[in-house]
Order: structure tokens, then sequence, then C-alpha cells
């Protein structure tokens, strides 16, 4: 019959640059597909070179290895009688395209490239690439002689295209294009195309997934047809962390879906599907049918092969089944603990040193370490064997196989409560509880005898002695005589980091962690070159709200009480005189706003594009049963003070893990000043204007 096609997806860890392990990789998922009887095999976007090269794009060297990667995969026998699906980027008459390379049998049928070009947030394309903008128009590609040796071809077709094979035909999108409102599945669609296949590089965003996931379903769903989609996953070099969420949708329904967080590098999606489904579905849908045939025809690239085999009718094929989505806490449990894997074993250092306070943020930072343990403790139970050799060389051991969580943290994971004669006994019970439940190898210091002797030397060299505000010095003095114990703590956390495991006589260095959350940050609530300046943070992309809502999961899933005291506590930085030995400083009440306050301040600056007019004029609506149109004026302008004030500390911020769409980083995501005229006068202005009319 001819109707029953096996095809297959992935998602690959791919490494930008690291060509030997991603050809390893595309390898691997080629070797699963074809054991599992597929025909079709689709990659990530841009799987050889890796998503995240950047402005190694520009690199010769970069295309160069590609095709050489490339020719490894033309000649191999592995890629033998299955259409293999390759992303790479191709330069065409000077012009550099982010382009999927699809072959069969050491001759490459089409060179597809990308059409609509991810420009938005954290995507760059267009510093890159060029978008292929000639609808439908298919042009020779001269091929480099390193593949034309393989293939025995002097060009090949190059555009907007589609194949037709013996049973079906198939057409590509490449991740933005299923973003678009004028997505190439919906024409190729009516043009008769059954099979679509979308190679993504789509990092994880809190809240994301489902976006994703309707997308591909309601792309077939008005249309009929089969939609593949495969993606990257891991940190492949930065602060994203892509989430894979492989999956394969037939008639608006998915019929297989890959897991988003996972420390397996290779995961290989098969499904056996009946195109008669396709047709019949279509062959209803007069609406569907009438605009087919008006469409315009894609050109058609003749394939001598078959997805199905002729002799079909008894194979069974896949059946819809549910989506399951994480929630919010455990995405936050999952992906920060995934990335901070990848980025230690890349890395090739011996684990992570944080130092540990006692509050909400540093102590959702150390439950994020011991659910990455948590999470390889469990993928070395179920046989993953690069996980196992990637936790020996991390501890030199061997022989080690980590099966207790806390046993494991306590070989790769430093805790550090750092103690000034402003510190609380209570932050310090509940920093040293929670290194005892999750098993790090905790240290208690105090920095007092370093805090002393700078500020010695400061009133030595000006004869003058700053005091804190409850002893009669000002603001000025409060502020630096604070910033000086934050700045010590930094200092100590990269000493500790560097000799740590030196004294315990155990090779290597530490990861140094920050803790500051996205809120934070958008304040600018922090002490430039503090704790909050690490070699990474897990939860820099994450907002306070949702942490609580974090600790509360670890409570309940982890069984980890210490938390529990840890929650019921109101923040502090405990950088002031304690009063009675009580905490008298809270951080609320420093920054003048609430945490929650925070977190609409930062949605309504970054994802509603709102100055402070514009700000002031959604709140007094947002805000109207709790607030006068005067007070919402006084919080708008005091964040907004705040903010531009502060914003020069977002320059220096550590790499954080990207998980909110409101984050502050200024790297590339939020490019904003940082030095403003931070008394905002002309909209300020208008704010008042609008007040006095109310």
């Amino acid at each position: 019959m001819g109707r029953a096609v096996t095809v297959a997806t992935c998602a690959l860890n791919q490494w930008a640059l690291d060509f030997e392990g991603n050809l390893e990789r595309i390898f691997r998922s080629i070797d699963i597909a074809k054991s599992q009887g597929a025909r079709y095999r689709l990659g990530p976007e841009l799987e050889i070179c890796g998503y995240g090269c950047s402005d190694h794009y520009y690199e010769s060297d970069t295309l160069l290895h590609s095709f050489q990667v490339l020719a490894k995969l033309l000649e191999s026998p592995a890629t033998q009688d299955i259409i293999c699906d390759v992303g790479m980027p191709v330069l065409h008459r000077n012009v550099r395209y982010n382009c999927r390379v699809i072959f069969l049998n050491k001759k490459i049928l089409l060179i597809r490239p990308k059409i609509s070009l991810a420009n938005a947030g954290n995507y760059r394309e267009l510093r890159w690439f060029t978008p292929w903008n000639k609808a439908r128009h298919v042009e020779e590609y001269f091929l480099p002689r390193i593949i034309q040796e393989v293939t025995g071809q002097e060009t090949v077709p190059f555009g907007d295209a589609v194949l037709a094979t013996k049973d079906t035909c198939l057409g590509a999108e490449i991740c933005e294009e299923l973003w678009a409102p004028n997505s190439p599945h919906i024409e190729m669609g009516l043009d008769g195309v059954e099979i679509f296949a979308n190679s993504s590089g789509s990092h994880h965003v809190l809240r994301k997934a489902h976006t994703r996931v309707d997308l591909v379903n309601s792309a077939t769903a008005k249309n009929g047809g089969i939609y593949i989609l495969a993606n990257q996953k891991g940190c492949d070099g930065d602060r994203l962390y892509y989430d894979g969420c492989a999956m394969i949708s037939m008639n608006g329904e998915t019929v297989a879906q890959g897991s988003q967080f996972s420390l397996d590098d290779v995961e290989v999606l098969v499904a056996t599907l009946d195109l008669e489904d396709v047709r019949s579905y279509r062959a209803e849908i007069s609406s569907r049918n009438l605009a087919a045939s008006k469409v315009d025809p894609y050109p058609r690239v003749k394939v001598n092969f078959a997805l199905s085999c002729s002799d079909d009718v008894a194979v069974p094929t896949c059946m819809p089944i549910q989506w399951r989505h994480h929630s919010p806490e455990e995405e936050i449990s999952l992906g920060p603990a995934c990335w901070l894997w990848d980025y230690l074993r890349r890395s090739k250092q011996a684990g992570f040193l944080l130092p540990l306070s006692g509050g909400i943020d540093s102590s959702a930072t150390a439950c994020i370490v011991y659910s990455m343990c948590h999470q390889v403790c469990l993928a070395v139970k179920d046989g993953n064997a690069d996980v196992l050799a990637d936790a020996r060389k991390i501890v030199n051991d061997e022989t080690y196989v980590p099966e207790d969580p806390r046993e494991f943290c306590k070989r790769i994971f430093t805790t550090c409560y750092m103690a000034s004669e402003n510190s609380s006994q209570d932050t310090c019970n509940r920093a040293k509880l929670l290194a005892e439940q999750i098993g790090s190898y905790h240290i208690n210091l105090n920095i007092d005898t370093a805090v002393k002797a700078i500020v010695g030397i400061f009133s030595v060299v000006t004869g003058r002695t700053p005091r804190f505000c409850v002893y009669g010095g000002s603001s000025r003095e409060n502020l630096a005589l604070q910033n000086v114990q934050a700045r010590v703590r930094m200092v100590l956390a990269y000493l500790f980091a560097q000799l740590t495991l030196w004294t315990r006589g155990m090779p290597g260095g530490l990861l140094v962690l920050g803790s500051a959350n996205v809120d934070e940050s958008l304040r600018g609530y922090l002490t430039k070159y503090d704790c909050s300046s690490a070699d990474i943070n897990p939860i820099g992309g994450i907002s306070k709200t949702d942490l609580k809502n974090f600790i509360q999961y670890c409570i309940e899933n982890f069984q980890l009480t210490a938390l529990r005291s840890i929650m019921s506590a109101p923040p502090t930085a405990e950088l002031e005189p304690l009063v009675d030995g009580q905490v008298a400083q809270t951080d609320e009440a420093d920054m003048g706003m609430t945490y929650a306050e925070l977190s609409i301040y930062g949605k309504l600056r970054k994802i509603a594009k709102a100055g402070p007019y514009s700000m002031f004029c959604k709140l007094i609506n947002m805000w109207k049963e709790i607030c006068t149109p005067r007070e919402v004026a006084s919080k708008v302008k005091h964040f907004f003070r705040m903010y531009s004030v502060n914003r020069h500390k977002m320059t220096t911020l550590t790499p954080s893990y990207h998980a909110e769409n409101y984050s502050p980083d200024d790297n590339r995501f939020d490019l904003r000043p940082f030095l403003y005229n931070t008394t905002w006068s002309w909209q300020f202005r208008c704010i008042d204007k609008q007040v006095n009319a109310l």
C-alpha cells in the first residue's frame, strides 16, 4: 500500500564549535533512528556547528569545519538508506545563510535556507545571517570540492523547495518560521506537502513550552498533515538552556513527546503514521481545498526513495497522546539544574561553591544544585554512561558511582556561611541545617577581622571613621559600611573556591555561584562586586515570587524541612547592626517596594514596553482598588529613579540562567543605557499633569 511512514526527530545536546562531539551525537541519533525503522531523520537547527556560535559565524573556519563534518556524514555507511536532514551555515554567492542540508545515499537533495530569522529577545540571527527572500525560487549551489569528492555532484538545488518522494511530499521549516504569522507550512500544506519538518534552536523560558506545543498542533489542525519538530537541548555555551521537547504531531494532535529536561545528550523520537489519515482529514475541509486550488506551486525535488514500505497493512501506527506539562516549580527544579550540570562538566571544574546566607535566594540556589545531584543519580541508575563518565571525571575517581544525591552533593558542593557582627544566630542555624539536609560540605566563618582591617586602612589614611546610622552616621557612611561587608564576602568566596579542595587533599577548583534574583537585579538592590558577582547564577532570571513557590516545592518533594523557617523569615541582607540581637533591616523596607510590585514593574517595563508615563497609566487601572493616582505616581517615580540610578550594575551582572522575559540582563537581552538622567523630568512632569487632572 505504501501509506505507513516511519519518521524520526531528535533533541541533541550540541555545543558551540564542538565539531567532534556534535558529529558523534549526530551519528548516534541516526543509528537510533535507523534501528527503529525510520526512513527520515530530522536534527536541530545548526546542529553541526552548534546554535550558539554567535560572532564565530563570521569566521571562515566555522563554514569550513561545518563542511568537513558534512563530508564525514555523507561518506559514512551509517547514513545510507535514510534521508538525513542536518543544519549548518552555508555561504551562497558570498551571502551567509542558516540552512538545512538534506541528503540521501551520498547525494545532497536540497539546501534549504531559512526564510524568517529570529531577531528578538536573546536572538540575533540578522547579525550573522541573511533571510532567503525569494519565495518558491531555487538556484544552483556550487558545492565545495571537499563535498564534490564524496557526492560526485558539482551543483545542487538551493532555495525554497520541497521534496517529492515516491509516496509523499515533505517540506522544511526552520524554528522561527513556525512562530511567524505567515508560516511556510500554511501554503506548503495547501500545495500538497504532507510532512512538515521543523529544526529548532528554541530556549527555555518559564511557562513557554505549552506555546510551542500549541503552535505545532495548530499547524496541522486547520490544514492536516504530519508535523515533526527537532530542538537543541542543554547549555551550548551561554546563558540559555535549550529545552528539547522534540515532538511529532498529526492532524492537530500530539503522537510523540520528548522530554523537556534531561541529562541525555541524545534523545530520538520515532513514530509510524498513516498518510491516508492525513489525506482523509484534508478531504473534508472544503475551505482548505478551495484555497489549495489557487495556491502557487512549490518547486519539487524528486527523490527516488520512499518513507514507507510496499507491504505495510499490518504495520502498527502511533496513536494520539496527552502532552504532560511541567509546573513552573518543576521547571525551576529541572531546567537550571540541567544547565548547571552542562556548565560544570564542560568547564572541567570540580564542583560549586555557594555563599549560603540562610535566606530564600541562596537557599533556592542550593536546592537547585541538590536537584542537579538528584538528576545525576537518577540518570546513572537509568544506565546513562555519559553522565557516569562525567561524574567520575568531576570527582576524580574512575570507580565512583553516584547513587545517593546527598553523598554526591558532599563531593561536589561547598556551602559557606560568612557571618559578621550584624548576622543573626537564626540565619546561621538555617544555613547549617539546610547544608546538613542536602549534604553539602559546609563552612562557617566570620568576616569581621577583614572588614575592620579594611575600614581601619581608610581611617588611617583619612583620619575619619565611618559609622552606621544607628550610631549617628550619615546615610553615605551607612551604605559604605554595608558594601565593605558584601565585597569582602565576594573576595573570600573566590579564595575558598580556589583552595578549599586543596585543603581537603582533593584536586581542582570550584565554580562560584551567585544568587541574586531577577527582581533585585532590576531594582539594583545589590552591591556591585559583592556575592552577586560570581561565575554563574542559576536564579538570576527567576522572580522572588517563583522562588518562594519553588522553596515550597522542595519542602514537599525533597523533604527539606529546614526550608520552612527560611520561608517564614522576612528577607534581609543583614548588613546593618542588630537591635537587641534581632534583625532590624529588611529587603522590602530598604527597597521602598515589595517583591510583588517589583515583578509587576519588570513585566510592564520589558514585556509591555512601558516607560514611566505608560506604566503610570496602566497601574492606575490595575491598582485602582488599593492606591490613589498620586500614590501610584509616587511608586512609579521611585521605581524608575532606583532602576536608572542602579542600571550600571547590569553591565557587570553575573551570567545568569535565562528564565524570564522581563530579565534586565544587559549582555544582549535587555539593551539599555547605563548612564541615565535620573530625574526623568519630562516623563515625570507628564505623570504629574495627569495626576492633577485626575
